[in-house]
């Protein structure tokens, strides 16, 4: 009887052990992505500022640079924006980047070429749940 027991909840504890995995992936990737949005907006930022400096006459070679390489990742955006609008988007713009770093080039913004850990984006999803607790 009791091995009757464990046979019959083990698919339960299991689709439950899958179910809060599944929950921790996503929250992780949307942390990853509203890490990467806001080192983008803050960057455009930078770029704008540099850009009215150089209008005016006071922006250095290396500022117009970085300002530059701002200009190129939010045309990037654009240009995944364009595959998003498509259909099949969810297969498309993983097809297209993998064909972009297969032939060498950089499909992505450069905030969305992020490498953090695991860890720190626990860290973050962990202080976002708090901070959602706190205000309930």
């Amino acid at each position: 009887m009791r091995l009757y027991k464990v046979i019959h909840r083990a698919p339960f504890r299991v689709a439950k052990i899958t179910k809060k995995r599944q929950q921790l992936r996503f929250k992780r990737a949307m942390v990853a992505l509203k890490i990467a949005l806001a080192q983008e907006k803050q960057e455009t930022k930078e770029m704008l500022q540099i850009y009215r400096r150089y209008t005016q006459g006071h922006a250095t070679k290396e500022e117009l640079h970085t300002a530059n390489e701002q200009f190129l990742d939010i045309l990037k955006g654009i240009g995944l924006g364009v595959f998003a609008v498509l259909p099949f988007a969810p297969i498309t713009i993983p097809l297209v980047v993998k064909l972009g770093q297969w032939v060498g080039v950089d499909v992505l913004p450069s905030s969305f070429n992020i490498n953090k850990s695991l860890k720190e984006i626990d860290q973050q999803v962990a202080k976002e749940e708090a901070e959602e607790k706190d205000h309930k």
